[in-house]
């Protein structure tokens, strides 16, 4: 072949070569020349992936706050006299250490039963337990009220029914300061005082209380117990609220009361205090006397 031929040979295959690939280019999408005509451009960059949002906190429920609870009223109950101080007698036999103490029994079961009380006794069997050392109990136990039981005895055996005592330096009436004088006196014998010690004792007693406003509290402490005796149909004596000196009640910051629940010199009085039914319904009594006081029921609902 010449060389003219082999050349134009040449140059026709190099043309459709040519026209090959310039078709595929033209026939290609707009996408896709584009990416032809830039061979070395970078891909566009992706957005970057969002982190994973942290799961959200819920703020605990903060509990409820708790109401402290109330602390129950802590009672003292003093049975009067005891061991070698056999108290009042009865024409029947009966001793007045004997009789205070079962009722003040009846009425610790009383009270603590309503779970509104804590209770203490100032003796707990047949044992001397001096009258200021009584006191001193109920005050080293930081007592919210004190109520000291007791039984009288006169010389009258017509006499008959239940009293309540509070303290004060002059007597409302003879009988009271009799009363105060012969419960004062076992224990000035016992301490080897002499009985005109205690009046001065209760001068001083009563200004403190005064200024605490423990004798207004006394008072009411009484009054609550008479009214709720009456409508439980418990026999009263005339002018029932009695006040004197007498040294148990000398406590400046406890209100305190004294009960006389009857006359063991009364044949009467005497038999009922040995009933254990009639017990009960003092202790019962004196119960709702102590919630009337402390506002847990009404003065007037009995027992």
């Amino acid at each position: 072949m010449s060389d003219f031929r082999r050349r134009n040979l040449l140059a026709l295959l190099a043309g459709s070569s040519v026209f090959t690939l310039g078709a595929g280019s033209a026939w290609a999408t707009p996408a896709k020349r584009r990416a032809m005509s830039r061979p070395n451009d970078a891909a566009p960059a992706q957005a970057p992936a969002a982190a994973p949002s942290a799961p959200s906190k819920v703020a605990p429920k903060s509990a409820p706050k708790a109401t402290p609870a109330v602390k129950p009223k802590l009672i003292v109950l003093d049975p009067g006299h005891g061991g070698r101080d056999p108290g009042a007698h009865g024409r029947r036999g009966t001793w007045e250490k004997n009789v205070v103490l079962a009722v003040a029994r009846e009425l610790q079961r009383e009270l603590l039963a309503t779970r509104r009380y804590r209770v203490m006794l100032t003796r707990t069997g047949d044992t001397y337990v001096a009258l200021r050392e009584r006191v001193a109990r109920a005050q080293a136990a930081k007592a919210d009220l004190f109520l000291s039981i007791h039984a009288d005895s006169h010389s009258d055996s017509d006499v008959r029914g239940a009293s309540v005592y509070t303290l004060s330096e002059s007597a409302s009436d003879r009988e009271a300061a009799a009363l105060a004088a012969r419960e004062n006196r076992a224990d000035a014998t016992g301490l080897g005082l002499k009985f005109s010690d205690v009046p001065d004792n209760v001068a001083q007693t009563l200004v403190a209380m005064s200024q605490r406003g423990t004798v207004n509290e006394s008072r009411r402490l009484a009054e609550t117990v008479v009214a709720t005796f009456a409508r439980n149909g418990i026999r009263l004596l005339p002018r029932t609220h009695r006040q004197a000196g007498f040294a148990v009640l000398t406590s400046p910051e406890i209100p305190a009361a004294l009960v006389e629940m009857g006359y063991l010199s009364n044949p009467q009085d005497e038999k009922l205090l040995t009933i254990r039914q009639h017990q009960l319904g003092l202790a019962r009594a004196m119960r709702a006397s102590i919630d009337a006081y402390f506002g847990a029921g009404s003065a007037t609902r009995k027992a």
